[in-house]
């Protein structure tokens, strides 16, 4: 008993070098922070039920593993299905590396956010494995299921469209939206933070930020609940609260932080659709919090 201890142990810290690296990929397929999590967990979870003497390459188990079930996920939420007509190829072939023509690495993580929703499942993975993480079209092959050739053609789809958005316009535009929400939320003007926001638009919290922010209540901290769903619901939660929410940069991405005395306590993940915030996930897990990258 003790031995097996030990392994799992040992399985845990590997997993756990490796769990950044998870989230991040899960992360940039989902386009959630907290779907991202639930990603990684369940990998966690298929890793503790196999048999690790099998598998000759753990970093390409995990990678995967996570990469399926990012997939699942999103077919899951009813995404657009992946129609491939492999007879229509790439104007020129291109060097099995990251294109040349692709924008910055942050510039594109960026302006994939932006589109993520109009990308099948699998030109999401296809282009963020490539583009994002280096990997070759012969090792995403057997990920998405398709020929080396397909899984090129399904990145190549995914980055025409990255290339057509303007990062920089498109970060200002949401920027100002978050700025417009938390004074709407200060203000009290629940018409504004109704226009603001997705008629469906998802709130989600954590156990830890909903009990770090509840002593905070009577100074302006949103009352969080661990999900909210609609404009209305969502819109109450912050009406005449979110007094000492700040906006910054969240991996790069216009969100916001709840900072009482400039302690971070809680950073909101936002989300935008074609109507507006769609989803906010807040976060306020010490260990998910190490995971993101807050620029004030």
């Amino acid at each position: 008993m003790a031995d097996l201890a030990l392994r799992e142990s040992a399985l845990a810290d590997v997993f756990d070098a490796q769990r950044k690296r998870l989230r991040s990929i899960a992360y940039r397929v989902l386009g959630s922070t907290w779907d991202a999590e639930d990603a990684v967990q369940e990998t966690w979870l298929r890793l503790t039920r196999t048999r690790t003497d099998t598998i000759e390459n753990l970093e390409a188990w995990l990678t995967t593993v996570v990469s399926r079930v990012s997939i699942d996920m999103l077919r899951g939420r009813g995404a657009p299905r992946d129609e491939l007509d492999e007879s229509i190829g790439d104007a020129a072939p291109h060097a099995d590396g990251p294109e040349p023509s692709a924008l910055h690495i942050e510039e594109v993580g960026a302006a994939l956010f932006v589109i993520l929703d109009r990308l099948t499942p699998l030109e999401r993975l296809s282009f963020v494995l490539h583009d994002i993480f280096g990997m070759s079209f012969d090792h995403i092959a057997p990920i998405v299921e398709r020929t080396s050739t397909a899984a090129r053609q399904l990145a190549s789809r995914a980055r025409r469209r990255v290339q057509s958005v303007d990062p920089g316009k498109e970060r200002v535009h949401r920027a100002a939206a978050v700025t417009a929400f938390l004074k709407a939320s200060r203000d009290g003007d629940f018409g504004d933070l109704l226009q603001l926001l997705d008629p469906e638009v998802e709130l989600r919290a954590d156990a830890a930020v909903i009990a770090a922010a509840s002593p905070y209540a009577d100074s302006g901290a949103p009352l969080l609940q661990p999900v909210v769903h609609g404009a209305d619901a969502v819109a109450r939660v912050f009406a005449g609260r979110a007094e000492q929410a700040r906006p910054v940069l969240v991996d790069g991405w216009p969100g916001a932080v709840y900072a009482p005395g400039d302690e971070v306590h809680a950073v909101y993940v936002i989300r935008f659709g074609d109507n507006g915030i769609v989803g906010m996930d807040v976060i306020g897990d010490s260990a998910r919090l190490r995971d993101l990258e807050i620029n004030w």
